[in-house]
């Protein structure tokens, strides 16, 4: 696949670049806040690549490097919760790991229509599981009991649909977030501070692989990328502590509304806008 040349920067244009930066960076925070909170974080800083002239699938893949600082920096902060889950560590990694490359792979061979369309559908299946997560879950455990190889087929459903999730981490960063969250309800967990943790370190092994993929292609534009960097780094790692302290019910509800109003925004730039300007 040939990919578009991110712009250089010109020192001619330096009230142009000054703006530039100022808006990646604060852009990098908001959404390394986001990210580190409730998911979601690359909804502002996928645009704010874009929007400063960066082509799309290069925004794509910069947007996946630029966030992987406030992984990071919220799997730092966040160790004392991953800590009390250190058995179930390996295997989320390792499947993340395996996924996260497969979805770096099909992003540079597939058409930017492509994955631009199916984005909407797939935060709609990640919001509703993410709500209704906690019941299905019960209804699963409930199977499980009454079922002798329940437990077992669940254990390898789960790993699929982690898998699953890691692909689309992979392909398209956006969503990511939500999307593990999802799984992690599905798959039994209630503490929402310990969910973030395994959710930013899901996000990590991800993104850390994929990274290595774009790097490989040259599909990383690093002069904005390393400006979003710096805002994710610094977002994610204060939000981590202040996610901390705030009630878990508080948090969930927030992470809710983010992920409706995420999914509406996707219908209608995809849907609805797109048809206005053909129109």
């Amino acid at each position: 696949m040939r990919l578009a040349r991110a712009r250089q920067p010109d020192a001619r244009h330096a009230p142009k670049m000054l703006l530039e930066i100022v808006l990646l960076f604060l852009a990098g925070v908001f959404g390394g806040v986001l990210n580190s909170v409730a998911g979601g974080g690359s909804f502002i800083t996928f645009p704010a690549l874009m929007a400063v002239g960066v082509a799309p699938i290069i925004a794509n893949a910069t947007n996946t490097f630029a966030s992987c600082a406030g992984y990071v920096s919220g799997v730092f902060a966040l160790r004392r919760e991953l800590a009390a889950h250190r058995a179930e560590l390996p295997r989320l990694v390792v499947v993340s790991l395996i996924g996260g490359i497969a979805g770096a792979w099909l992003l540079l061979q597939t058409p930017e229509a492509v994955f631009r369309e199916a984005i909407p559908w797939l935060l709609l299946f990640a919001t509703v599981l993410f709500i209704y997560g906690g019941q299905i879950n019960l209804r699963l455990r409930a199977l499980a009991g009454s079922h002798r190889h329940a437990s077992h087929a669940g254990a390898i459903l789960l790993t699929g649909l982690l898998l699953a999730v890691s692909v689309y981490g992979g392909f398209f960063n956006a969503g990511l977030g939500i999307i593990t969250l999802s799984y992690l309800a599905l798959a039994g967990h209630t503490n929402i501070n310990a969910m973030n943790g395994l959710k930013l370190l899901v996000s990590t092994a991800v993104s850390l692989i994929a990274i290595v993929l774009f790097i490989a292609k040259g599909a990383i534009a690093w002069y904005e990328g390393s400006i979003v960097l710096a805002g994710t780094l610094v977002g994610g790692y204060v939000a981590a502590h202040v996610s901390r302290r705030l009630p878990q019910q508080h948090v969930r509800r927030f992470v809710i509304v983010a992920s409706i109003a995420i999914t509406a925004y996707f219908f209608y730039a995809t849907y609805f806008a797109a048809n206005a300007v053909a129109g």
